[in-house]
């Protein structure tokens, strides 16, 4: 496992991190600490949450994931880099969601009990919040940075026009900068090539995709014309028709049946195969790898050293802008 500074700043982080968002739902909290004691035992020191996970839950499940990651870090908490997110509804009032300074302020705090810890490493605005100005949400990261809650901050599925104008904004100010975005990115979606991509290079911002393998599309284990697999991200509520929209057309099986064409003589995982790409990629610093099973990181997290030669990322650059 190597690691790489986040961005700019000396943060090292491992180019794997482990996302929790499966804990408390699809894996209980046993399969969650054998999960997070496999990645660890690999290597990995970066582990990302959400104060709204586990995916798929309900408003009573909020904050689940945290409180299991919270447990199995008591008494090694400074051993590994930790990442959470708020912005998503966690209560039904009008002010449980969203970067105002009042969700922020209540939502880290929350977030912070959960976790048992009295620091976050790195603090994320989750999604868009086109009702707060930008200028309020930045300054109460700052805020957060300067008395010690939080050591680094980002955003996740933002657009690059809006990570631009963070960066000025918190440039003129003398606020803490975006160390880090949080995109969507794999083989079958590549739009942060175009815009995200270069603006984080020429920032020095670091890029943290989640959804490299696609939701598990690209483990190949999904067949055109059948139903997935019951627990499976395609099948959870809610998320899973957000998955179905994403990754469960025809483009996206044929995309997959060449990858099986190509790879699978020469004796490649198709799931490592996905994630070496998307490690290899200009701008990236950590990829966020999920699993539900801690057997299923038996398979993927070889992938941090695995080098693909130059006909095979052809193949694969290929087959994703095809």
């Amino acid at each position: 496992m190597e690691f790489r500074s986040l961005g700019r700043t000396g943060l090292k982080v491992s180019e794997i991190c482990l996302g929790t968002m499966t804990f408390g739902n699809q894996a209980d909290e046993r399969e969650s600490f054998a999960i997070m004691d496999a990645a660890a035992e690999a290597g990995v020191n970066f582990m990302d949450a959400a104060d709204v996970y586990p995916v798929g839950g309900t408003l009573e499940t909020v904050g689940r994931t945290e409180e299991i990651v919270g447990k199995w870090l008591k008494g090694k908490r400074d051993l590994f880099v930790l990442a959470t997110k708020c912005t998503f509804p966690t209560g039904s009032g009008p002010n449980d969601r969203g970067s105002s300074r009042r969700h922020i302020l209540q939502a880290v705090d929350a977030s912070l009990r959960r976790l048992q810890t009295d620091y976050i490493d790195l603090y994320q605005m989750h999604l868009v919040d086109e009702t707060t100005p930008m200028e309020e949400t930045l300054r109460t990261l700052d805020d957060l940075v300067r008395v010690g809650k939080v050591r680094y901050v980002g955003v996740s599925n933002y657009p690059a026009w809006r990570i631009a104008l963070m960066l000025g904004i918190a440039d003129r100010h003398g606020w803490e900068r975006l160390a880090s975005v949080q995109p969507r990115y794999n083989l079958l979606f590549r739009d942060i090539e175009e815009e995200i991509v270069p603006l984080c290079q020429y920032a020095g911002v670091g890029i943290l995709p989640y959804n490299p393998l696609a939701g598990g599309f690209l483990t190949g284990r999904y067949q055109k014309g059948a139903e997935p697999e019951e627990g499976t991200r395609f099948t959870l509520p809610r998320a899973g028709q957000i998955y179905r929209q994403r990754y469960w057309h025809d483009a996206q099986f044929e995309a997959m049946d060449k990858l099986r064409d190509f790879f699978e003589p020469r004796g490649r995982s198709l799931a490592q195969v996905a994630l070496a790409w998307v490690l290899g990629q200009p701008g990236i610093t950590s990829a966020i790898l999920g699993a539900s099973r801690a057997e299923q990181l038996g398979e993927t997290l070889p992938a941090a050293a695995l080098r693909l030669s130059a006909d095979e990322l052809a193949f694969c650059n290929q087959i994703g802008q095809g």
